[in-house]
């Protein structure tokens, strides 16, 4: 298993192409938008520059590894010849169907077809292809050249052989994967997006500031980030997906997304993404600065 293709080169699909190049893969990385994968190619080089900066890499280790990828915009064409197709297009059902639909068709019989979803059911998207048995689930965590886990996750028809390959692939890569079954949110955001979730509740309902609530999860959990921080960062409208996802998968009112996360989504404040969310990212610094609407 050489030749790996990633549907999708926004940040996930990037950082996965990145990984795989680096480790000796030929990977073809797929856009419809050109724009979007040159974009894609110098994320990918100033993050190997880091990686040499870090002695991680030497210049002639990523110059193999730019050998190594490919970019293409057809999809067939960057498809046709995958034993491993990765897909990380947007976190939403029904792009994922028409794509696992489309790629039953044209990649070979033999390839494995996995998606970076998050949370959405790996049997559902299975069952709209002919391989339901070659299909997994693979969640890298954000940013992907730096996390070390993968959330492998097997639909109800994938075979033991397809769970064995990915896992020993996963540890080809310098990942730590780990198997889990196949119920909305996994194991990551079954227990990562309640506890968002919470903590948007505790700014809706008064408790605490924004940066109130991240410094007693930072400084009393010892968490790398605070909560609200890191929705910003996974993006809040991903975030309200999930929970969207989890809500109607366990009909449990613990998991409906908080109605401030659903007003920020609608009015466009998405986080990082959008250069605002419950921080301002306008300035231009790394510096926290809690957004005016929370001040």
């Amino acid at each position: 298993m050489k030749n790996i293709t990633v549907i999708g080169s926004g940040t996930m699909g990037n950082g996965i192409a990145h990984v795989f190049a680096q480790n000796g893969y030929q990977v073809s990385l797929v856009d419809v938008n050109p724009a979007a994968l040159e974009k894609a190619l110098a994320t990918i080089r100033k993050n190997m520059d880091r990686q040499i900066q870090k002695e991680l890499i030497s210049e002639e280790d990523k110059a193999k590894a730019l050998e190594n990828l490919k970019t293409y915009t057809d999809l067939k064409e960057g498809a046709q010849n995958a034993d491993l197709l990765i897909e990380a297009a947007s976190e939403n059902f029904d792009v994922k169907t028409s794509i696992f639909k489309q790629l039953d068709e044209i990649t070979p019989p033999a390839c494995i077809l996995a998606t970076n979803t998050s949370s959405i059911s790996i049997t559902k998207l299975a069952a709209k292809t002919k391989r339901a048995e070659k299909v997994i689930g693979m969640h890298f965590m954000n940013p992907v050249p730096v996390m070390k886990l993968v959330e492998v996750i097997k639909g109800y028809h994938t075979s033991e052989e397809v769970n064995t390959t990915i896992m020993e692939m996963s540890k080809a890569i310098g990942k730590i994967p780990v198997l889990v079954e196949d119920y909305a949110g996994f194991v990551a955001n079954r227990i990562l997006m309640p506890m968002i979730n919470e903590a948007i509740y505790t700014l809706f309902e008064g408790v605490g500031g924004v940066a109130e609530i991240d410094t007693v999860m930072k400084l009393g959990m010892a968490h790398p980030m605070g909560p609200l921080q890191l929705a910003d960062f996974i993006g809040l409208d991903v975030c309200y997906s999930i929970l969207n996802v989890l809500y109607e998968g366990f009909g449990n009112q613990k998991y409906a997304p908080c109605p401030l996360l659903e007003k920020m989504v609608i009015a466009g404040d998405l986080g990082m993404k959008s250069g605002r969310g419950f921080y301002d990212y306008s300035h231009g610094t790394k510096e926290l600065v809690v957004a005016k609407n929370f001040k």
